[in-house]
């Protein structure tokens, strides 16, 4: 992979104990667990026969520096409710941002005359009272971030200059950008089920552009995760942006051919996502999704492994519940290359005679189990073929499963980069590209929700421009 595998830590103000025990939010936890408790009460006294709220409650501060100066400052709080009321199999919903009582019983008697005029739906309802949590294990996902604007400007603009300073060719920037994000909501149900927890999400990014006139190359790399000395240094995003673009100056054109293909970790990470949305309740019962009645059967090669864990301390996707209050759970979702789950919530479900799998909301951390290989020993595995660092274009056709992607990356011969390439397309379909999944890398990289390592496949199209 085209970047250091070694987390460094980020020598940045963070919260102090004392600052810790300071208000962050507008709302305290306890006001947001009364007005989703007031909301239930009266949608059970306006004839509800059931009732969900949730109440959030978040602000975000993000810094941009391009050129040395600042070019944005964006400042949010945010807040709302959220209604869902039902009458028998009737469901509505409606939202507010304003939380004073008459608000909120506005907003619940709005859901209830919705769900009034809604057509009855079988598999509308809340979720099996046993299948709710009933602990709420400490994940570690709130650490907020004690930094005010002189000192976002100021780690934005060393970001930056890092990334200037690597190289000389390094002409021009879009900018490094300091982002800051912290929330905390309460959901609750008439089935007596009320939980919530604060979370933070941090991030820095950097994209810079080398060479000049038409021989210019763009690229950026970012960091984020829930404790801000978790992150890269700043100096290090900058440094990694650069030598990602410098890299790419001078870059060809191919042919057409079929070769192999390696997805670098950060694109990899696609992969995985269009399989979730292929397994994902809402494709299977609409019958939308190329993986349609694959359960129990082989979707990927026979090395590949795929866990659903919900409960990585500090993970960007965990949690002890979905957005419906049900339990999640560690899940194998693919065994030597066989399916063996789905992610559903409560009705989608429902429309396929299944249960929940607690994945209301989508998947967890979605780990792709690493295999013996490091980034260099899946280029020498590869031998030659094209390296995908950088994919354009939204050319997948979820249904059927075609693939077309425009790309750009580097060319490889014997195991070893020789030169980069713009204008290719990659071409082939997701179902054959899974099953011909020759290594998975070890070089895992946590970037979001999915994890995992470069992925090479043995073979697919490359449409070259020549």
């Amino acid at each position: 992979m085209i970047a250091p595998s070694i987390h460094t830590v980020c020598p940045i103000p963070v919260m102090s104990e004392t600052n810790r025990s300071q208000p962050r939010f507008s709302h305290s936890a306890d006001t947001l667990s009364q007005i989703a408790r007031d909301a239930l009460q009266h949608a059970g006294r306006q004839g509800a026969t059931a009732c969900s709220a949730e109440v959030s409650d978040g602000f975000g501060q993000t810094v941009t520096v391009r050129k040395g100066e600042v070019e944005t400052i964006e400042y949010n709080r945010d807040k709302g409710l959220s209604v869902s009321a039902y009458l028998g199999q009737r469901r509505g919903n409606a939202s507010t941002s304003d939380f004073s009582p008459q608000a909120v019983r506005d907003t619940v008697d709005a859901a209830l005359s919705i769900a009034r005029h809604t057509a009855q739906d079988d598999c509308a309802g809340l979720p099996e009272p046993e299948s709710l949590a009933t602990g709420f294990p400490d994940l570690d996902l709130y650490h907020p971030w004690l930094l005010n604007v002189e000192q976002a400007i100021g780690l934005a603009g060393e970001c930056e200059q890092a990334a200037f300073a690597r190289d000389k060719r390094i002409r021009n920037s879009e900018g490094a950008t300091i982002g800051v994000h912290e929330s905390q909501f309460v959901y609750a149900n008439s089935l007596g089920f009320i939980g919530g927890y604060p979370s933070s999400r941090h991030s820095v990014s950097c994209a810079v552009i080398a060479g000049k006139g038409g021989a210019m190359q763009r690229d950026y790399w970012y960091t984020e995760a829930r404790e801000a000395s978790d992150m890269l240094r700043v100096e290090e995003v900058g440094r990694i942006a650069a030598e990602r673009a410098i890299r790419r100056l001078k870059a060809r054109k191919l042919g057409t051919m079929q070769v192999p293909v390696l997805y670098e970790a950060p694109v990899a990470a696609s992969l995985l996502g269009h399989f979730t949305g292929a397994v994902s309740g809402g494709s299977l019962y609409r019958k939308s999704s190329f993986l349609l009645d694959h359960l129990g059967k082989p979707v990927f090669s026979p090395g590949v492994h795929i866990d659903d864990i919900p409960d990585i301390p500090r993970g960007l996707a965990s949690s002890a519940f979905d957005d419906e209050g049900v339990k999640t759970q560690h899940r194998a979702i693919v065994e030597k290359g066989v399916l063996q789950g789905y992610f559903l919530g409560t009705y989608s479900a429902r429309k396929l005679g299944m249960k929940t799998t607690g994945n209301a909301g989508g998947n967890h951390n979605l780990v792709l189990r690493p295999g013996k290989l490091n980034f260099g020993g899946l280029l020498k595995e590869m031998g030659r073929g094209l390296l995908v660092t950088e994919l354009l274009g939204q050319g997948v056709n979820h249904v059927t499963g075609d693939y077309s992607r425009g790309a750009a990356g580097f060319w490889v011969e014997n195991g070893e980069i020789q030169y980069p390439v713009e204008e290719i397309t990659i071409a082939g379909n997701l179902k054959d590209m899974y099953r011909n999944i020759a290594a998975v890398g070890n070089d895992v990289l946590v970037q979001g929700s999915r994890q995992c390592g470069s992925i090479l496949i043995e073979s697919m199209m490359v449409a070259g421009h020549y």
